[in-house]
């Protein structure tokens, strides 16, 4: 409401020098679809540079965001306030524009260089008349993503992700002239920050974000960024286990599982590039054998498949050593529960997780994200009490290194092993006082032996 009451305020100064100010872009698309949205974008008509700064100065501190792009915004608020700019191709990939600021462009050719014709829609922030030059309410209430402009629109890659990040969150359909359009867009020279940023909003703002990985498949787009994604395509199933058909779609069902968990994990943009990169071991491991198709040790191999594939997008070492642990562990939450494995083997793999809640949701959503011809219920209720078991395990006194040195075993090469013997035992539910009593007893055998 403060934010609102601040753009009033703005428009009605804009407004005295003979000026107008408009809500624009997603503020005023998500109006219209009936959802909140707190990022307020602001643009001003008919008055200088020089004008709007002063403007802006006298409701606090002011951010210039791009003083050539004419963008600021004023501190603590969220709320962005520019001016009309037309834009020139120069160069390759997102930011190849010559920019040049026009107060006095018009509203017709300035929300002529939006994107898509739902996010060109302009509202005078004073009298609240909607301008929609191009048809987007339109366009909202029917549920399409649809080009403003086609020349502007292929001067940009960006909007290749863009289009599919937006029919992903919103559930809308690409329209075929806009998925024709951007099967001619050469997306390589975009930079990694931007297509991860777009990728992120898909994972975690979607419902259904295979939507996004569906639409760039369409667009012939799949392969740029995501190779390792389409080659999944080629690689088929059990169909036993697997009734839905090929990794690609298996993977896309399990990614639109894990949307549904989003709220329950703990790092939930990871989670989801998880759920996105659990199988792709499977295009280099897959094989028939007696007429049974296998994928033996396709967590092991998709460990570095998943760090090549995350280093195209990111730099972010901790999302990477994140996803790297979680495929190589995937299958095991699973497997040891219909074993109904050992107390020790579950503390095991819950110590070896990078975290154990949240592989215990990749795992159910693994289970879930198939159609297969058994039917198995996902051991939930299992895999939380050996986790609430291995957490109240590792509250307990334990051998450490300081024991063990106190005790006399000398820090060499040997060292690593006797911390192993103090690792199992602590596992394994042994008392402290017990466990280095074992621990002494193999280190004065060993040494009798010797």
């Amino acid at each position: 409401m403060e934010n609102l009451r601040l753009s009033k305020d703005i428009a009605k100064k804009v407004n005295s020098i003979g000026g107008t100010a408009y809500f624009v872009g997603g503020y005023v698309r998500d109006k219209i679809r009936g959802v909140e949205n707190y990022d307020i974008d602001i643009e001003v008509h008919g008055i200088s540079q020089n004008d709007l700064e002063n403007i802006l100065k006298s409701f606090g501190n002011v951010n210039i965001i791009g003083k050539s792009f004419g963008i600021y915004n004023i501190e603590h608020k969220n709320l962005d306030i520019a001016l009309p700019r037309k834009e020139r191709k120069i160069g390759e990939g997102h930011k190849g524009f010559d920019v040049n600021v026009d107060p006095y462009l018009g509203v017709k050719k300035a929300s002529k260089r939006r994107d898509f014709t739902i996010n060109a829609i302009m509202q005078d922030i004073l009298t609240g008349e909607l301008i929609d030059n191009f048809n987007g309410i339109n366009d909202i209430k029917n549920g399409l993503i649809r080009f403003v402009n086609k020349e502007s629109f292929i001067e940009d890659p960006l909007r290749v992700f863009r289009a599919c990040q937006f029919a992903s969150r919103f559930n809308y359909k690409i329209t075929d002239e806009t998925i024709k359009l951007c099967k001619n867009i050469n997306t390589s020279y975009l930079s990694k920050e931007r297509v991860f940023e777009e990728t992120s909003k898909a994972l975690l703002k979607s419902k259904n974000p295979s939507i996004y990985f569906n639409y760039l498949d369409k667009m012939g787009q799949l392969q740029s960024w995501f190779n390792e994604l389409k080659a999944l395509q080629n690689i088929e199933q059990s169909p036993i286990y697997h009734k839905e058909g090929n990794v690609y779609t298996h993977t896309m069902m399990v990614l639109d599982e894990a949307a549904t968990y989003r709220e329950l994990v703990n790092y939930e943009v990871y989670f989801m590039f998880a759920a996105l990169c659990h199988d792709l071991g499977k295009a280099v491991t897959t094989f028939v054998e007696n007429g049974k198709i296998k994928s033996l040790k396709h967590e092991i191999e998709g460990i570095a498949i998943s760090e090549q594939f995350l280093k195209r997008l990111t730099n972010n070492k901790k999302l990477i050593y994140y996803v790297k642990n979680m495929v190589e562990h995937h299958m095991k939450p699973n497997m040891y529960a219909f074993q109904n494995s050992r107390i020790k083997a579950t503390n095991k793999l819950f110590y070896d997780s990078v975290d154990p809640n949240d592989l215990i949701y990749l795992a159910l959503a693994d289970h879930n994200g198939r159609i297969t011809s058994q039917e198995t219920e996902y051991p939930q209720k299992y895999l939380k009490e050996r986790y609430e078991i291995y957490k109240e395990y590792m509250t307990r006194d334990y051998v450490n290194g300081y024991d063990l040195i106190s005790a006399g075993i000398e820090q060499n090469e040997q060292f690593s092993k006797y911390m192993d013997y103090a690792l199992s035992f602590r596992l394994s539910g042994v008392n402290k006082e017990d466990a280095l009593k074992q621990i002494l007893a193999i280190h004065k055998k060993q040494i009798n032996e010797k």
